[in-house]
């Protein structure tokens, strides 16, 4: 006899998929990140459902070419404020299609950490910072004389 799992889910026909309580070897399926549907209808083109994750994305690509063309500020600058956005359109947009990874929370940290962290360090670059801290300089002092 079978021990039916009363947690499992059930097949179209409404009988539990698993009979034990024991996960399976090899997952076959996975759950969908939250806000993971089509950002537009289905009915329109590739694109247009994907909208916030090739913005993000084509702002990220014109950020490093701007590095690559020696514009190494203005670069870094874009690609930080790229995942800023992307934080703020997993906040804002409730269905972000692909860019919706992990949970709703997870993104927006992640993005935002990130994003914040690459916008600082593009205005503390050298020669010439947009944004000096002066701890920072005691700390390399610190660091550097013991």
């Amino acid at each position: 006899m079978a021990v039916r799992d009363p947690v499992s889910a059930p097949d179209t026909g409404g009988t539990p998929r698993r009979t034990t309580r024991r996960f399976p070897l090899f997952t076959r399926d996975t759950a969908r990140p939250e806000g993971g549907g089509r950002a537009a209808p289905g009915d329109a083109p590739a694109p247009a459902r994907q909208w916030p994750i090739l913005a993000v994305l084509l702002t990220v690509g014109l950020g490093l070419l701007l590095t690559a063309l020696d514009a190494f500020r203005w670069g870094t600058l874009l690609v930080g404020a790229a995942l800023v956005a992307g934080a703020v359109l997993r906040w804002l947009v409730p269905d972000v299609g692909m860019l919706a990874v992990r949970s709703r929370f997870t993104d927006i940290l992640t993005y935002g950490v990130l994003g914040t962290a690459i916008v600082l360090l593009a205005l503390m670059m050298q020669p010439d910072p947009w944004l000096e801290l002066p701890f920072l300089k005691d700390m390399l002092h610190f660091t550097v004389s013991n």
